[in-house]
Order: C-alpha cells, then sequence, then structure tokens
C-alpha cells in the first residue's frame, strides 16, 4: 500500500490540509476542496470527528485520505482503521514511525532542519515534512536537498498560489496547503465557493 500512496502523492502534487474546531465545517471544506481539484486530503486529528471523516471519504476510491497531527500509536492504529493511507506528525518521533511502517502506511514527520530531515529518512519515513517554514523558504530547501538529494520533503507551511510552483522547483516532492486553501476567514464565514476558487487556483500553479 505504501508504494502506491507514495505514487498518488506524488501524481498529486498538493495536499489539503484542514485544521477547524468545527466538525461540519470540516466536512464542508474539504467537500469544497474536493470539487476544486484536490485529491490528497490530510485531515488534522485534533479534528472534532477525525476519525468520522476520514472513514466517510474515504469510501471514495478517487482521493487519498491522511491523519495529520498523529502523535500516538494509538492514533496512527485508530486512523489507519479509518482508511488513512499516510500519517503526519509536526515531529520526529520513531515510535509512532516503526508503528506506520508495521501498518502499510506512509509516515511524514515534520522536521525543522537538516539534522531532523535525516533522522527521519533513517527512522525509515519515506516522506519528511517540512515544518514550520524555514527562513529563506524554497531556496532553503534547495540548498538542503543538495547534499541530500534522496529524501522526499513536502513543506507544509508558507505555500501560496504565488510560490507553490517555486517550491516544487526546487525539490519538493508535493506541498501541503492549509491556510492558502483555507482562510480562516472563508472557513468562519461558510465561503466554500472561495475554497474552490483557492483550490483550483492552487493546482493550476502546481500542476501546470
Amino acid at each position: 500500500m505504501s508504494e502506491a500512496t507514495l505514487n498518488n502523492l506524488r501524481e498529486a502534487r498538493a495536499v489539503a490540509i484542514l485544521r477547524t474546531n468545527d466538525h461540519a465545517i470540516a466536512r464542508d471544506a474539504l467537500s469544497a476542496a474536493v470539487r476544486g481539484g484536490f485529491r490528497a486530503l490530510e485531515v488534522t486529528m485534533p479534528t472534532p470527528g477525525a476519525v468520522e471523516i476520514i472513514s466517510d471519504f474515504a469510501r471514495n476510491e478517487h482521493l487519498i485520505l491522511g491523519a495529520g497531527t498523529v502523535l500516538t500509536v494509538e492514533q496512527a492504529r485508530a486512523a489507519v482503521r479509518a482508511g488513512a493511507r499516510f500519517l503526519v506528525s509536526p515531529v520526529v518521533d520513531p515510535t509512532v514511525i516503526a508503528e506506520a511502517i508495521r501498518l502499510g502506511a506512509v509516515m511524514i514527520p515534520g522536521c525543522g532542519t537538516a539534522t531532523e530531515l535525516w533522522n527521519a529518512h533513517q527512522a525509515g519515513a519515506p516522506l519528511q515534512k517540512l515544518f514550520p517554514s524555514p527562513a529563506g523558504g524554497p531556496a532553503w530547501l534547495r540548498a538542503a536537498l543538495a547534499p541530500l538529494p534522496f529524501l522526499r520533503v513536502i513543506p507544509t507551511s508558507g505555500i501560496e498560489v504565488e510560490n507553490a510552483a517555486e517550491w516544487l522547483a526546487a525539490g519538493a516532492f508535493a506541498v501541503g496547503c492549509v491556510r492558502s486553501l483555507f482562510p480562516p476567514e472563508a472557513l468562519v464565514a461558510r465561503d466554500w465557493d472561495e475554497v474552490e476558487r483557492r483550490a483550483r487556483a492552487l493546482l493550476a500553479a502546481v500542476l501546470d
């Protein structure tokens, strides 16, 4: 399953990452992103009913579901049981990485330095989340990948429609879209047309 997931993420080029404290908003916002063309979705575990949302969206065979902010083995197991094919964490935790491997899911631990990227890779994580976004942005990633070209990095903060293609050109495996896709004001206003519009613009930038 993990190789297929890696291929699907590579083809998707962009992941919709949703953080919200409202279950209904989460469902509607993700649906808007899907209407806008997103196929890779990450539901953060603190979202109310996150496991249920993952389970429901995972029924769509055209989508690839992931769980974010996975900090424990128990969360990893619950997310994978629900249909998550990739697991994302803000930190590098070898125990959670090992469990993801055992479960057949792709683990994407959060890394903020070249050393953390290397440690995540050495622990068996096939992808690494660049978080938070370093000063220098794409230039930093290009410099880090020069001596470590085998790393497969997904930056997840500071991604905008104006620089998404630049991150990919710098060597990013894919990009994670958070506020650029789900701005807080659109979520509060339940402006799903705006989310759909942003989804189309972001995908046009990365798939052009």
